[in-house]
Protein backbone atom coordinates (compact mmCIF):
# COMPACT_ATOMS: atom_id res chain seq x y z
CA UNK A 1 0.00 0.00 0.00
CA UNK A 2 1.18 3.10 -0.88
CA UNK A 3 0.45 6.26 2.09
CA UNK A 4 -0.72 9.35 1.02
CA UNK A 5 -0.68 12.48 2.60
CA UNK A 6 -2.59 15.63 0.94
CA UNK A 7 -1.69 19.23 2.27
CA UNK A 8 -4.54 21.34 1.74
CA UNK A 9 -8.28 20.54 1.91
CA UNK A 10 -9.74 22.89 -0.26
CA UNK A 11 -11.49 22.28 -3.93
CA UNK A 12 -8.60 19.85 -5.26
CA UNK A 13 -7.41 18.73 -2.24
CA UNK A 14 -10.46 17.52 -0.81
CA UNK A 15 -11.52 15.66 -3.78
CA UNK A 16 -7.95 14.09 -4.30
CA UNK A 17 -8.36 12.85 -0.67
CA UNK A 18 -11.67 10.98 -1.42
CA UNK A 19 -9.74 9.66 -4.67
CA UNK A 20 -6.72 8.00 -2.41
CA UNK A 21 -9.52 6.59 -0.11
CA UNK A 22 -11.03 4.86 -3.19
CA UNK A 23 -8.01 2.96 -4.69
CA UNK A 24 -7.26 -0.48 -3.57
CA UNK A 25 -3.55 -0.02 -3.94
CA UNK A 26 -2.93 3.44 -1.45
CA UNK A 27 -3.85 4.98 2.42
CA UNK A 28 -4.60 7.99 3.15
CA UNK A 29 -2.79 9.07 6.00
CA UNK A 30 -4.24 12.27 6.44
CA UNK A 31 -5.45 15.93 5.25
CA UNK A 32 -3.74 18.90 6.28
CA UNK A 33 -5.92 22.02 6.84
CA UNK A 34 -4.93 26.05 8.22
CA UNK A 35 -8.25 26.19 9.91
CA UNK A 36 -10.86 24.42 11.33
CA UNK A 37 -13.48 25.04 9.69
CA UNK A 38 -16.66 23.19 8.20
CA UNK A 39 -13.95 21.26 5.71
CA UNK A 40 -11.79 19.91 8.46
CA UNK A 41 -14.82 19.17 10.37
CA UNK A 42 -16.15 17.00 7.39
CA UNK A 43 -12.78 15.65 6.69
CA UNK A 44 -13.26 13.99 10.68
CA UNK A 45 -16.60 12.68 9.40
CA UNK A 46 -15.18 10.90 6.72
CA UNK A 47 -12.82 9.31 9.04
CA UNK A 48 -9.68 11.14 7.40
CA UNK A 49 -6.85 12.39 10.30
CA UNK A 50 -6.63 16.09 10.09
CA UNK A 51 -3.29 17.89 10.52
CA UNK A 52 -2.79 21.72 10.81
CA UNK A 53 -0.39 23.37 8.90
CA UNK A 54 1.30 25.13 10.98
CA UNK A 55 1.97 26.11 15.30
CA UNK A 56 -0.90 28.81 14.67
CA UNK A 57 -3.20 26.51 13.20
CA UNK A 58 -2.50 24.17 15.98
CA UNK A 59 -4.24 26.62 18.13
CA UNK A 60 -7.01 27.66 16.16
CA UNK A 61 -7.93 23.92 16.12
CA UNK A 62 -7.54 23.70 19.83
CA UNK A 63 -9.54 27.17 20.40
CA UNK A 64 -12.28 25.66 17.96
CA UNK A 65 -11.79 22.12 20.03
CA UNK A 66 -11.47 20.27 16.48
CA UNK A 67 -9.51 17.45 16.99
CA UNK A 68 -5.87 17.43 15.48
CA UNK A 69 -3.07 15.12 14.87
CA UNK A 70 -0.39 17.25 14.87
CA UNK A 71 1.42 19.35 12.16
CA UNK A 72 1.67 18.96 8.75
CA UNK A 73 5.01 18.20 8.50
CA UNK A 74 4.04 15.28 11.35
CA UNK A 75 1.95 13.88 8.73
CA UNK A 76 4.40 14.32 5.69
CA UNK A 77 6.59 12.33 7.40
CA UNK A 78 4.03 9.15 7.91
CA UNK A 79 3.48 9.41 4.29
CA UNK A 80 5.21 8.29 0.79
CA UNK A 81 4.24 10.26 -1.63
CA UNK A 82 2.44 13.71 -0.12
CA UNK A 83 0.09 15.53 -2.67
CA UNK A 84 0.32 19.48 -2.23
CA UNK A 85 -2.55 21.00 -3.01
CA UNK A 86 -2.02 24.29 -1.30
CA UNK A 87 -2.96 27.58 -3.25
CA UNK A 88 -0.69 28.84 -5.77
CA UNK A 89 3.63 29.12 -4.83
CA UNK A 90 2.37 27.85 -1.32
CA UNK A 91 3.31 24.30 -2.67
CA UNK A 92 6.79 25.71 -4.07
CA UNK A 93 7.43 27.14 -0.30
CA UNK A 94 6.88 23.44 1.12
CA UNK A 95 9.18 21.76 -1.07
CA UNK A 96 12.07 22.22 1.34
CA UNK A 97 9.79 20.71 4.00
CA UNK A 98 9.26 17.28 1.58
CA UNK A 99 12.94 17.51 0.20
CA UNK A 100 14.21 17.33 4.25
CA UNK A 101 12.36 14.30 4.74
CA UNK A 102 13.37 12.40 1.87
CA UNK A 103 9.94 12.19 0.45
CA UNK A 104 7.99 12.12 -2.77
CA UNK A 105 5.82 14.94 -3.44
CA UNK A 106 3.26 16.25 -6.08
CA UNK A 107 2.44 19.65 -7.19
CA UNK A 108 -0.32 21.04 -9.43
CA UNK A 109 -0.74 23.44 -12.08
CA UNK A 110 -0.73 26.61 -9.97
CA UNK A 111 3.06 26.00 -9.36
CA UNK A 112 5.52 26.96 -12.12
CA UNK A 113 6.98 23.73 -14.01
CA UNK A 114 10.24 24.38 -12.48
CA UNK A 115 9.30 23.53 -8.67
CA UNK A 116 9.37 19.52 -10.02
CA UNK A 117 11.08 20.00 -13.47
CA UNK A 118 8.23 17.38 -14.94
CA UNK A 119 4.84 18.27 -15.73
CA UNK A 120 2.63 15.51 -16.07
CA UNK A 121 -0.70 14.28 -17.82
CA UNK A 122 -0.94 10.61 -17.62
CA UNK A 123 -1.54 9.63 -20.91
CA UNK A 124 1.38 11.61 -22.86
CA UNK A 125 3.99 11.06 -20.36
CA UNK A 126 3.57 8.51 -17.50
CA UNK A 127 7.05 6.82 -17.97
CA UNK A 128 9.20 10.03 -17.32
CA UNK A 129 7.72 10.70 -13.66
CA UNK A 130 8.39 6.96 -12.98
CA UNK A 131 10.90 7.08 -9.89
CA UNK A 132 10.92 10.65 -10.04
CA UNK A 133 10.64 12.79 -6.79
CA UNK A 134 8.67 15.49 -7.92
CA UNK A 135 6.28 15.95 -10.45
CA UNK A 136 3.80 18.86 -10.97
CA UNK A 137 0.12 17.85 -11.96
CA UNK A 138 -0.47 21.06 -14.97
CA UNK A 139 -3.55 22.77 -14.54
CA UNK A 140 -7.18 21.98 -15.46
CA UNK A 141 -7.04 23.74 -18.83
CA UNK A 142 -3.74 22.28 -19.55
CA UNK A 143 -5.12 19.03 -18.81
CA UNK A 144 -7.84 19.37 -20.92
CA UNK A 145 -5.54 20.37 -24.10
CA UNK A 146 -3.13 17.67 -23.14
CA UNK A 147 -5.37 14.46 -23.67
CA UNK A 148 -7.18 15.79 -27.00
CA UNK A 149 -3.97 17.35 -28.93
CA UNK A 150 -2.23 14.10 -27.83
CA UNK A 151 -4.57 12.02 -29.37
CA UNK A 152 -4.66 14.13 -32.67
CA UNK A 153 -0.89 14.06 -32.44
CA UNK A 154 -0.56 10.36 -32.10
CA UNK A 155 -3.16 9.75 -34.66
CA UNK A 156 -2.65 12.38 -37.50
CA UNK A 157 0.46 14.82 -36.24
CA UNK A 158 -0.39 17.86 -35.30
CA UNK A 159 2.10 21.15 -36.83
CA UNK A 160 -0.31 24.23 -34.70
CA UNK A 161 -2.73 24.58 -32.43
CA UNK A 162 -4.80 27.93 -31.26
CA UNK A 163 -7.20 27.86 -28.62
CA UNK A 164 -9.68 29.98 -27.34
CA UNK A 165 -10.45 29.76 -23.82
CA UNK A 166 -13.35 31.02 -22.42
CA UNK A 167 -13.04 30.49 -18.62
CA UNK A 168 -15.48 30.16 -15.46
CA UNK A 169 -15.06 33.18 -13.44
CA UNK A 170 -14.53 31.39 -9.81
CA UNK A 171 -15.45 28.05 -8.11
CA UNK A 172 -19.06 27.76 -6.97
CA UNK A 173 -18.07 28.02 -3.43
CA UNK A 174 -15.95 31.46 -4.22
CA UNK A 175 -17.91 34.47 -3.50
CA UNK A 176 -15.60 37.34 -3.81
CA UNK A 177 -14.64 36.67 -6.83
CA UNK A 178 -16.82 38.17 -10.10
CA UNK A 179 -17.01 38.95 -13.10
CA UNK A 180 -21.00 39.95 -12.75
CA UNK A 181 -22.44 40.80 -15.88
CA UNK A 182 -18.75 41.33 -18.10
CA UNK A 183 -16.56 39.23 -20.08
CA UNK A 184 -13.07 39.88 -18.32
CA UNK A 185 -9.82 39.05 -20.95
CA UNK A 186 -7.81 37.23 -18.93
CA UNK A 187 -5.16 38.29 -20.14
CA UNK A 188 -5.55 40.87 -22.70
CA UNK A 189 -1.99 40.11 -23.73
CA UNK A 190 -1.48 36.94 -26.41
CA UNK A 191 -0.85 34.10 -25.49
CA UNK A 192 -2.26 33.43 -22.41
CA UNK A 193 -0.34 30.96 -19.79
CA UNK A 194 -2.21 27.73 -21.37
CA UNK A 195 -0.12 27.15 -24.88
CA UNK A 196 3.48 27.47 -23.14
CA UNK A 197 2.02 25.22 -20.00
CA UNK A 198 0.93 22.99 -22.75
CA UNK A 199 4.25 23.30 -23.95
CA UNK A 200 5.83 21.92 -20.81
CA UNK A 201 4.01 18.36 -21.68
CA UNK A 202 4.07 18.46 -25.69
CA UNK A 203 6.78 20.22 -26.74
CA UNK A 204 6.54 19.48 -30.25
CA UNK A 205 4.29 21.86 -32.06
CA UNK A 206 3.02 25.34 -31.08
CA UNK A 207 0.02 26.04 -28.90
CA UNK A 208 -1.18 29.74 -29.11
CA UNK A 209 -3.98 30.71 -26.56
CA UNK A 210 -6.41 33.32 -25.79
CA UNK A 211 -8.21 33.43 -22.88
CA UNK A 212 -11.55 34.94 -21.14
CA UNK A 213 -13.27 34.92 -18.27
CA UNK A 214 -17.32 34.76 -18.09
CA UNK A 215 -20.17 35.41 -15.50
CA UNK A 216 -20.33 31.44 -14.60
CA UNK A 217 -18.94 28.96 -12.51
CA UNK A 218 -19.23 25.23 -13.29
CA UNK A 219 -16.81 24.56 -16.46
CA UNK A 220 -14.41 26.22 -19.03
CA UNK A 221 -15.68 25.93 -22.90
CA UNK A 222 -12.09 25.61 -25.11
CA UNK A 223 -12.81 26.54 -29.03
CA UNK A 224 -10.30 24.80 -31.09
CA UNK A 225 -8.25 24.72 -34.29
CA UNK A 226 -5.66 22.44 -34.40
CA UNK A 227 -3.84 22.47 -38.01
CA UNK A 228 -2.61 18.35 -39.00
CA UNK A 229 0.22 16.70 -40.35
CA UNK A 230 -1.85 14.23 -41.97
CA UNK A 231 -4.38 15.37 -45.22
CA UNK A 232 -7.60 14.50 -46.01
CA UNK A 233 -8.63 13.67 -42.60
CA UNK A 234 -12.61 13.07 -42.15
CA UNK A 235 -14.56 14.26 -39.32
CA UNK A 236 -15.60 10.56 -38.72
CA UNK A 237 -11.62 9.48 -38.14
CA UNK A 238 -11.31 11.86 -35.72
CA UNK A 239 -13.92 11.25 -33.53
CA UNK A 240 -12.99 7.38 -33.84
CA UNK A 241 -9.83 8.06 -32.45
CA UNK A 242 -12.01 9.97 -29.45
CA UNK A 243 -13.49 7.53 -28.96
CA UNK A 244 -10.32 5.50 -28.04
CA UNK A 245 -9.06 7.84 -26.07
CA UNK A 246 -8.62 7.93 -22.45
CA UNK A 247 -10.69 9.92 -20.49
CA UNK A 248 -12.35 11.97 -23.47
CA UNK A 249 -15.58 11.83 -23.61
CA UNK A 250 -18.29 12.56 -26.73
CA UNK A 251 -21.18 14.38 -26.42
CA UNK A 252 -24.07 15.73 -28.91
CA UNK A 253 -25.98 18.37 -29.04
CA UNK A 254 -28.35 17.16 -31.28
CA UNK A 255 -30.61 14.19 -30.37
CA UNK A 256 -28.55 13.53 -27.35
CA UNK A 257 -29.27 17.35 -26.04
CA UNK A 258 -26.31 18.06 -24.51
CA UNK A 259 -26.38 21.71 -26.07
CA UNK A 260 -24.41 23.59 -22.61
CA UNK A 261 -21.72 22.69 -20.10
CA UNK A 262 -25.15 22.79 -17.85
CA UNK A 263 -26.09 19.33 -20.11
CA UNK A 264 -22.78 18.07 -19.58
CA UNK A 265 -23.31 18.47 -15.27
CA UNK A 266 -26.40 17.38 -15.52
CA UNK A 267 -25.28 14.24 -16.72
CA UNK A 268 -22.81 13.64 -14.14
CA UNK A 269 -25.36 14.43 -10.98
CA UNK A 270 -28.00 12.03 -12.74
CA UNK A 271 -24.71 9.18 -12.73
CA UNK A 272 -24.33 9.76 -9.41
CA UNK A 273 -20.94 11.06 -9.62
CA UNK A 274 -19.55 12.86 -6.42
CA UNK A 275 -20.07 16.54 -6.28
CA UNK A 276 -21.20 16.60 -10.36
CA UNK A 277 -17.30 15.99 -11.04
CA UNK A 278 -16.44 15.78 -14.55
CA UNK A 279 -12.98 13.88 -14.76
CA UNK A 280 -13.28 13.76 -18.12
CA UNK A 281 -12.05 16.20 -21.45
CA UNK A 282 -15.67 16.76 -23.07
CA UNK A 283 -15.84 17.02 -26.51
CA UNK A 284 -19.22 18.15 -28.78
CA UNK A 285 -18.64 15.46 -31.96
CA UNK A 286 -21.23 17.18 -34.30
CA UNK A 287 -19.22 20.19 -33.29
CA UNK A 288 -16.29 18.45 -34.55
CA UNK A 289 -15.40 19.85 -38.05
CA UNK A 290 -12.15 19.67 -40.82
CA UNK A 291 -11.65 22.33 -43.51
CA UNK A 292 -8.27 21.24 -45.79
CA UNK A 293 -5.81 20.59 -42.83
CA UNK A 294 -7.69 22.32 -39.83
CA UNK A 295 -9.53 20.47 -37.45
CA UNK A 296 -12.09 22.74 -35.28
CA UNK A 297 -14.10 21.65 -32.09
CA UNK A 298 -15.83 22.88 -29.27
CA UNK A 299 -14.11 21.13 -25.80
CA UNK A 300 -15.66 21.79 -21.94
CA UNK A 301 -13.25 21.18 -19.13
CA UNK A 302 -14.61 20.78 -15.38
CA UNK A 303 -12.17 22.76 -13.45
CA UNK A 304 -12.69 21.02 -9.66
CA UNK A 305 -12.26 17.61 -11.09
CA UNK A 306 -9.79 16.90 -14.41
CA UNK A 307 -6.64 16.98 -12.71
CA UNK A 308 -8.24 14.45 -9.82
CA UNK A 309 -7.42 11.28 -11.73
CA UNK A 310 -4.15 12.61 -12.90
CA UNK A 311 -2.87 13.22 -9.36
CA UNK A 312 -3.41 9.72 -8.67
CA UNK A 313 -1.65 8.13 -11.73
CA UNK A 314 0.79 10.68 -10.51
CA UNK A 315 1.40 8.78 -7.01
CA UNK A 316 1.72 5.22 -9.15
CA UNK A 317 3.99 6.55 -11.51
CA UNK A 318 6.42 8.24 -8.41
CA UNK A 319 5.96 5.49 -5.95
CA UNK A 320 7.40 3.17 -9.05
CA UNK A 321 4.36 1.05 -9.51
CA UNK A 322 1.96 -0.19 -12.57
CA UNK A 323 2.20 0.58 -15.99
CA UNK A 324 0.73 3.51 -17.54
CA UNK A 325 -2.19 1.67 -18.74
CA UNK A 326 -2.49 -0.60 -15.71
CA UNK A 327 -2.83 2.78 -13.60
CA UNK A 328 -5.21 4.44 -15.61
CA UNK A 329 -7.42 1.66 -15.83
CA UNK A 330 -7.14 1.08 -11.88
CA UNK A 331 -7.81 4.77 -11.24
CA UNK A 332 -10.36 4.94 -13.85
CA UNK A 333 -12.17 1.79 -12.96
CA UNK A 334 -11.87 3.55 -8.43
CA UNK A 335 -13.52 6.77 -10.00
CA UNK A 336 -15.90 5.68 -12.57
CA UNK A 337 -14.47 6.82 -15.62
CA UNK A 338 -16.08 4.81 -18.58
CA UNK A 339 -12.74 5.17 -20.80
Amino acid sequence: MIKVAVNGYNVIGRRVADAVALQRDMVLVGVAKTRPDYKAKMALQKGYKVFAADDRAVKAFEKAKVSCSGLSKDMSAEADVIIDATPDEIGAANKAMYSSLGKKAIFQGGEEHEVAGLSFVAQCNYEKAKGRQFVRVVSCNTTGLCRVLNSLDESFGVTKARVVIARRAADPDEIKKGPIDAVVLDPATIPSHHGPDVNTVLPNFPVITMALKIPTTHMHLHSLIVSLKEKSISEDKIIEEFAKTHRVMLVDSGEDGYKSTANVVDYAREIGRPRNDIYESVVWKDSVKVIDDEAYMFMAVHQEAIVIPENIDAVRAIAGQESREESISMTNRALGIFL
